[in-house]
């Protein structure tokens, strides 16, 4: 016999009300046939009809909500809330105070493992660290996805683990992750960034920091979301956006400076006057006999105020790497 019918409930000890939220609309019975695993102030709760192998590590305080599933490899940190209908596979690990909703799925079966931070919640039916939908993938091969800490992932998101054994899809802190967003293999996304709605993100592409993607983003495989930059509604991004740029477009381009995000996120007016400067000399030239692109950037590079302004420097530096080898350059600009 299965050793999930072998499993004899428990007899029923006090509830403590604050476990009563994930499984609100339970009976009176199924409350008298639910399972503690705790006898500390806050208990583990597991409802009957859920199946937790006997292997899997849960911490205290952990509510379990009917008909969920938990793996043997799996462990659930203290004070995690499994809503109804949700599962955790193969070798995964949930931080503590993580919140699964109702039919969200983390982990797979799949050689490799999910790790989840602290304080995470994976929104309704979102499919969190599964097989990557990659042909180069070769069944047996290791795959990994980490995830950091405080991130809220909404509804019918889906993240895919590497595609192969010497990468990792990392995903960063603080991310606020909208829904039905596609975050694909061996992307690498930093943190406090916001994705709206439908940003899909190809496979290899990276994030870095406060980055806020509109509705309806499509990012090509390989390209890079340099910190601070704005891609507005519907853009399709096929080459990278350098740092504190704004780009638009059904093949995105630069449409200046991400001035409302820089502000808000602290940069003085004179670092603002600095890069509006610098981004006039590179990209707005008017000059019928303007020297090269190339010439251009070395310009400011070489500018007596502005080459010694820390942000018009990180700046420089995102463009210069964009067309390092291998690199897809940056996104076009308008003359």
């Amino acid at each position: 016999m299965l050793w999930f019918l072998k499993r004899k409930p428990f007899s029923a000890l006090q509830i403590p009300l604050s476990l009563f939220h994930p499984l609100r609309f339970f009976s009176r019975l199924e409350h008298e046939n639910s399972f503690h695993l705790s006898n500390t102030t806050n208990p583990t709760f597991i409802h009957p009809t859920s199946i937790i192998h006997p292997n899997a590590v849960i911490g205290e305080g952990v509510s379990v909500g009917p008909f969920c599933s938990v793996s043997s490899s799996a462990k659930l940190g203290d004070g995690c809330q499994l809503y109804p209908g949700s599962h955790v596979f193969g070798s995964t690990e949930l931080g503590d105070n993580c919140v699964l909703m109702t039919g969200a799925v983390v982990g797979d079966d799949y050689p490799g493992y999910t790790i989840i931070g602290n304080n995470n919640t994976i929104g309704y039916h979102s499919v969190v660290g599964v097989k990557c939908q990659d042909l180069k993938y070769k069944p047996g091969d290791e795959c990994f996805l980490e995830v950091g800490d405080n991130n809220d992932i909404r509804e019918h998101t889906s993240v895919h683990r590497s595609s192969k054994s010497t990468d990792k899809t990392v995903i960063g802190d603080s991310n606020f992750i909208m829904g039905s967003c596609h975050i694909a293999h061996d992307c690498k996304i930093g943190s406090n960034n916001i994705f709206a709605n439908n940003t899909l993100l190809a496979g290899h592409v990276e994030v870095e920091d406060y980055v806020h993607t509109a509705g309806a983003t499509v990012v090509h495989q390989f390209c890079r979301l340099g910190s601070f930059s704005f891609l507005g509604g519907g853009s399709v991004v096929s080459q990278d956006v350098p740092k504190y740029m704004m780009v638009a477009g059904e093949r995105a381009e630069l449409r200046g400076l991400n001035i409302v995000g820089l502000t808000r996120r602290g940069f003085s007016d004179a670092e603002i006057r600095s890069l509006r400067a610098a981004y006039r000399k590179i990209f707005m030239c008017v000059d019928a006999n303007a020297v090269s692109f190339e010439e251009r950037l070395a310009e400011v590079e070489q500018h007596e105020e502005l080459g010694n302004v820390p942000a018009v420097d990180a700046m420089l530096q995102s463009i210069r790497n964009s067309f390092a080898d291998n690199r897809r350059g940056i996104c076009k600009f308008r003359h």
